[in-house]
């Protein structure tokens, strides 16, 4: 489910009480892990913790480097981790973080698919959020894209 608001504070008012009860705080782990440069925007139809095109216009797509999202999907919630996408170690650590915690991981290329807030190891997630700096995920972005 995309949103059609564009701005932060548009789609958090838009949510459910339920809806609401999971994304702000996943919302408030990501923004007290976030490194400096990157910002939080509307984008792709979700929130979107991203590199502005003021900092790296050379994208692929010509759009904003995108780091983090977070959105709400029609029967779960999505939680976007590019850095898993991006580094296999960051993947695998996700994973065994799943199995050792006893959680069932459902989840895509960067897309981890889940219920509720207790379905995420938080203390890992914010971990790799806070992994990069900008710099360092661009130099990661611009690896993979050579690769």
């Amino acid at each position: 489910m995309t949103t059609t608001t564009t701005n932060v504070h548009d789609y958090l008012s838009s949510l459910t009480p339920e809806q609401h009860s999971v994304i702000v705080p996943i919302r408030s782990l990501i923004l007290s892990h976030l490194p400096s440069g990157f910002v939080e925007t509307i984008n792709w139809g979700m929130l979107s913790y991203e590199v502005p095109l003021s900092m790296y216009p050379n994208t692929y797509n010509k759009k904003p480097l995108s780091y983090i999202g977070l959105a709400v999907q029609k029967r779960y919630y999505s939680l976007y981790l590019m850095p898993a996408y991006m580094d296999q170690n960051v993947y695998q650590t996700l994973m065994d973080a799943f199995e050792k915690a006893g959680k069932k991981l459902s989840m895509g290329k960067s897309c981890i698919r889940f219920k509720k807030v207790d379905d995420l190891p938080l203390e890992l997630i914010g971990s790799i959020i806070a992994s990069h700096t900008v710099s360092s995920f661009i130099s990661a972005y611009e690896t993979a894209r050579k690769a």
